[in-house]
């Protein structure tokens, strides 16, 4: 979907950089050990005797679903494959070592134990959450192809004035709006293809080139956090709290929004605070000019409508009746048949993303289905576990992995496994905050996740503008990233308690 977004060609050359980076002698030799160690934890787990694991119970293919989720997570760790690549590994091994459908001789329900329907494996990739990225990825499309994009933000930056502080804000708070509908790479390429012509009139001596450069990773990482569909760690948090079969929780879009969005805003406030004081401007006016603007016809106009009748729909989901998953289609449906998105465009949705997701879905899907998450609390004490020991642990891990590999890798391994725990814990969760609490946190603490250039694609991006340097990039991250997650964790216990999801 990239091609369509002003400041492509930052993206291009990030992807251009991290594949010469991939390639290289060394990194490969590098990768096909780690890629040995993989394969052989994996054998180990896939081939002891199943009471090797002190799990009451355990059947053939329960052990083998261990076995798998072992193998995703050194493979999303190491970063042995692309995340998706893993992904699609998963659902693979899957359906042919633990589903219906899987190898004859190896898949003998009546020696392995009851199978998973390989209709529910594949089924992960249509899942509702799917619809959701899919709904995003299209109106992200249209305003694109408008130029609805560009217009926004000369419009929405045009009240902060020239001031150089007042301007940083307004970066600040629109990276922050944009990135809560549109991908977060995508809003930081366009957002630093905007800032060009600001960096040229900016003293390069001055250290509020800084500033701003890193005002966009920052806040394309926090708007994210927003709506659903803003990260896709949310809509794995989303998947798991609102699931028929599990939590039902029924967390709506607008209901997400009514406690993230105040959160977010009081981040971006606190981050232009930081910003100002580390990196403060020697030039105080900055005259802002964006080129580029909306195209004025029928199909700009048709976005704009379906635009906001789609976000009204999604805030409004407990009045209507019509659910998250099935506004996303609406701006599919309308765009599609008035010509807006054409098939060359479905070839840019961000798949890899889909396909990552869908893969963790999976993993959970087999845990579940497999009755292995059914043994697994009625034989490991996770009642007697402390509250506060799974919010500190889920968070500061969640946080740690985030920096290091991608964000919707970490929730995809995390989120299943804490929902596990969750579950057996009961009752005793309500003096945190309820269950809540620790999965909207594992959201949180992704998002908050912004120390290194290779944390997020918009540190990298910022990163390439070659103003900021790694040092001053990890000192901002560590700042925002520990009051995002301290007012994060506040904000749900708060919430919690009051029963207010």
């Amino acid at each position: 979907m990239f091609k369509n977004f002003n400041g492509y060609h930052l993206i291009d050359a990030y992807h251009k950089m991290r594949q010469e980076h991939k390639y290289h002698p060394g990194r490969i030799f590098k990768k096909s050990v780690e890629a040995v160690i993989v394969l052989i934890v994996t054998l180990v787990l896939w081939n002891l005797p199943t009471n090797a694991f002190g799990i009451e119970g355990l059947t053939i293919v329960q052990q083998r679903i261990i076995a798998i989720f072992a193998f995703a997570t050194l493979m999303w760790v190491m970063e042995v494959v692309p995340s998706w690549a893993t992904s699609v590994a998963i659902i693979g091994l899957m359906l042919l070592f633990t589903s219906d459908s899987g190898i004859k001789w190896l898949c003998d329900p009546d020696e392995v134990g009851g199978l998973l329907s390989y209709k529910g494996v594949m089924a992960c990739f249509a899942d509702p959450v799917i619809m959701l990225f899919i709904g995003g990825f299209t109106l992200a499309i249209a305003a694109t192809k408008t130029g609805l994009d560009a217009q926004l933000a000369k419009v929405l930056l045009k009240p902060f004035g020239q001031k150089s502080d007042n301007v940083l804000l307004g970066f600040l708070l629109i990276t922050g709006l944009f990135s809560m509908f549109v991908s977060n790479t995508a809003t930081a390429a366009m957002m630093l293809t905007f800032l060009t012509p600001v960096f040229k009139q900016l003293p390069p001596e001055g250290k509020g080139r800084i500033a701003l450069a890193l005002s966009i990773p920052v806040a394309a990482n926090l708007g994210g956090m927003g709506t659903p569909i803003g990260t896709p760690p949310n809509t794995i948090a989303i998947k798991y709290l609102n699931d028929p079969e599990g939590l039902n929780l029924g967390i709506g879009f607008g209901q997400w929004m009514m406690f993230m969005l105040p959160l977010v805003v009081v981040l971006l406030l606190i981050s232009w605070q930081l910003l100002k004081c580390m990196f403060p401007f020697s030039q105080k006016n900055i005259d802002l000019h964006i080129e580029g603007g909306m195209k004025r016809n029928t199909q700009t106009y048709i976005v704009i409508v379906t635009f906001c009748v789609t976000v009204l729909l999604w805030l409004l989901d407990s009045i209507t009746g019509i659910n998250s998953y099935t506004v996303a289609i609406i701006p599919f449906v309308i765009f599609a048949m008035t010509g807006i998105i054409n098939r060359r465009d479905l070839e840019e949705i961000n798949w890899s993303v889909i396909w990552m997701v869908a893969g963790g879905f999976a993993l959970g899907y087999g845990l579940n289905s497999s009755g292995l998450a059914a043994n697994a609390v009625e034989s490991i004490p996770f009642g007697e576990f402390s509250p506060l020991l799974i919010l500190v642990l889920s968070g500061i891990i969640c946080y740690l992995l985030s920096n290091f590999i991608s964000n919707s890798a970490t929730a995809a391994l995390l989120m299943p496994i804490l929902t596990i725990v969750c579950a057996a814990m009961g009752d005793k969760l309500n003096a945190i905050g309820g269950t809540s609490t620790v999965l909207i946190g594992v959201a949180i603490a992704s998002s908050s996740a912004m120390i290194l250039p290779i944390s997020t694609p918009p540190n990298a991006l910022a990163y390439a503008t070659n103003l900021v340097q790694q040092k001053q990039m990890a000192r901002v991250g560590i700042i925002v990233g520990i009051v995002s997650m301290l007012l994060g964790y506040a904000m749900l216990y708060l919430i919690g308690i009051l029963h207010i999801i």
